[in-house]
């Protein structure tokens, strides 16, 4: 065999091989997206439970007690700078307000107010530090924080 051909088979089948790694690649970001979104669609009622339950560690708003957290829509999913995944999920937060503290004859302070929750995905499993960005939907949030996210459309 010339060395030529030789190294024309060699090279092509780095090539070959870069392709079928990239592909594969890129099937596990697609299976961990659509896993991370089906995850999220089953488990409602347990990340309500979670969500309420790491943002009443908070401390805010101050003089609000959280008492309960309902998600009202579907989840958002964009990829941090780490490619990470993240949901930005549609929540309606109902707060009472604590005794004794200045939010106690405020009016305002039991309505009920809507917001985006912030989950994120680590080891096939989501998380919350309880963080809620008040008075946006995940669609304004995710404007808001865009150069941060960049929303995933294929899951």
């Amino acid at each position: 065999m010339d060395r030529p051909i030789v190294w024309i088979a060699v090279g092509l089948g780095a090539v070959l091989l870069l392709a079928a790694l990239r592909w594969l690649w890129k099937l596990a970001r697609a299976v961990q997206v659509e896993r991370a979104g089906e995850l999220f669609r089953l488990q409602h009622e347990r990340f309500e439970e979670m969500l309420l339950a790491a943002a009443s560690q908070s401390g805010k708003p101050r003089g609000l007690h959280w008492r309960k957290c309902e998600i009202v829509g579907d989840a958002v999913l964009a990829r941090t700078p780490t490619r990470g995944i993240t949901a930005l999920v549609p929540v309606v937060i109902h707060f009472e307000p604590i005794a004794g503290s200045e939010m106690e004859d405020v009016p305002a302070a039991r309505e009920p107010r809507i917001a985006t929750a912030i989950f994120s995905f680590h080891r096939g499993r989501w998380h919350t530090a309880g963080r809620v960005v008040f008075n946006l939907d995940p669609a304004q949030a995710l404007n808001r924080f865009g150069e941060r996210l960049t929303p995933i459309t294929h899951h």
